[in-house]
């Protein structure tokens, strides 16, 4: 098969080999062993790096406690550690989802192995305080490496609670999150009057408008990026659905459809990491082949940008 005609569901197995060199991006941090290690990209604190592909939760991880609705996501779990992935992304908000990742990353035992990622979605500072407390103990975490606020609900009432959480050291980085382009200008107003460390906001070949402002707004303040939304709900998908890959996804390694828009996204020089949501441990292990190899540079994308 022409590996240009690869799409989602049928990627080649051959993916986990990785070319010998590749080209890193700015600020990326090449591997030390031999062996070919996903690429990471600085945050806040001095010599601290994150993969730049990891993953979200909302609609995959709320499930029951039944194995065989369960045991998918334990093997996307062992996807992305495997990978070299650490970012899991979660909330409050997606249901059943942070009591499920804490069950399945105490079975695996990759507790102090994954760099967790949670937000606060309630009104209320009392109310705040109790949802957080919830998640750590639904996630089994004494810490967290990021605490959000989620779409920006009441974010001004919860900034002393995040404020206290992280100098008690039970928070690492502080966010905002949203996930809506109409909210991009509230998202650049609430950054430049308050320091946060992660904004996490919606990004992708359908979605351009964080490029606009946002996202070069991010880059001058040091603010580390977190990409949600990065196949538009899979409505991407339905759009490429049996059409090849365009030639220039063989010059960077790309062999599949989700491959192709997560690079374009890794691309761009404020994104930190990506974290696209799956239930398939096959779409998990595709998604991590995207923080390997050559990345695009801004003429790479533009042409990516064309031909898609």
């Amino acid at each position: 098969m022409d590996r240009r005609t690869l799409t989602r569901r049928s990627f080649c197995a051959g993916i986990a080999v990785l070319p010998a060199a590749v080209a890193l991006p700015a600020g990326a941090q090449a591997p030390k062993e031999a062996r070919m290690s996903m690429l990471t990209r600085p945050l806040g604190k001095p010599g601290e790096q994150l993969p730049v592909v990891g993953m979200g939760s909302s609609n995959t991880f709320d499930v029951g406690v039944a194995p065989e609705a369960r045991a998918p996501l334990l093997d996307v779990l062992r996807e992305l550690h495997a990978a070299g992935g650490t970012v899991i992304d979660t909330s409050p908000m997606y249901g059943r989802s942070e009591g499920v990742l804490g069950d399945l990353i105490g079975e695996l035992g990759l507790r102090s192995k994954l760099w967790l990622a949670t937000k606060v979605w309630t009104k209320g500072r009392e109310a705040g305080e109790q949802q957080i407390a919830a998640s750590m103990q639904e996630l089994g975490a004494a810490h967290l490496d990021l605490l959000q606020i989620h779409n920006l609900l009441d974010w001004q009432v919860h900034v002393p609670t995040l404020r206290k959480l992280r100098d008690a050291g039970k928070v690492r980085y502080l966010g905002v999150t949203h996930y809506r382009a109409d909210a991009h200008a509230e998202l650049e107003r609430v950054l430049a009057a308050e320091r946060f460390d992660f904004v996490q906001v919606n990004y992708s070949l359908a979605e351009r408008e964080a490029e606009r402002r946002l996202l070069p707004f991010c880059q001058e303040r040091g603010i580390c990026v977190m990409i949600n939304r990065p196949f538009a709900d899979g409505a991407m998908f339905q759009r490429v659905r049996d059409k090849p890959l365009p030639p220039i996804a063989k010059d960077l390694g790309i062999a599949s459809w989700g491959q192709y828009f997560l690079k374009w996204i890794i691309g761009h020089p404020a994104v930190t990491c990506v974290v696209p949501a799956t239930s398939k441990p096959r779409h998990m292990q595709d998604n991590c082949r995207a923080g390997f190899g050559p990345m695009p540079d801004s003429r790479q994308r533009a042409l990516m940008a064309d031909a898609w």
